[in-house]
């Protein structure tokens, strides 16, 4: 087996945290998650802006998903679940502050879990336009007040949205709506549609 330079900085970061929790690592890898696996969910993390410092709960959310599903994608959303208070704290709200968040008006979010569901369906320019020209204005407004641009959305459309948003509207954080901890109050802003 031929290994990436950046499989070392994972192996180094399971044996740093196996220091301390020797057997959450020592049950995990590779009994039940490949090295591969594990790179591929902390990749997914590292992409979406998700810091990987807290391993071990990143790990333990592995662990308590991998006997269902060795599926990278599908242990993405558990580990961001398991996260969530990290997430949500990352944007910079305090605990007592509402998160503002904008959602998706329910004509839109039909129609793109629709799209889904198809797997030629491809979302039409102009639409994919009007879209991002109004997430993009929302941002420019949430940043005026200086709060958080959030786009609550399902967790079927969160991955697709939040690749769709990456690289051109970098100041938007798209939450599924199970990735927002029980005792945070959410404000709603607006509708997006």
């Amino acid at each position: 087996m031929k290994l990436r330079a950046l499989d070392f900085v994972w192996l180094l970061l399971l044996a740093a945290t196996a220091r301390h929790a020797p057997k959450l690592v020592e049950d995990l890898i590779p009994k039940q998650l490949s090295l591969a696996v594990f790179a591929k969910v902390l990749q997914g993390l590292l992409t979406e802006r998700i810091p990987v410092r807290n391993l071990r709960g990143i790990l333990e959310a592995l662990a308590e998903h991998a006997p269902r599903t060795n599926d990278p994608q599908a242990l993405l959303i558990a580990v961001r679940q398991a996260l969530s208070r990290q997430i949500v704290a990352a944007l910079g709200q305090s605990t007592t502050a509402d998160l503002p968040v904008f959602t998706l008006s329910a004509p839109l979010e039909q129609l793109l879990q629709d799209g889904l569901q198809h797997t030629n369906a491809v979302l039409e320019p102009g639409l994919a336009d009007q879209i991002q020209s109004a997430l993009h204005q929302h941002v420019q407004q949430q940043d005026a007040v200086g709060e958080p641009t959030v786009l609550l959305v399902p967790g079927t459309l969160r991955p697709l949205l939040a690749r769709f948003t990456r690289q051109t509207i970098p100041g938007l954080h798209v939450l599924a709506y199970d990735e927002v901890p029980d005792s945070k109050r959410i404000r709603m802003v607006a509708s997006v549609g």
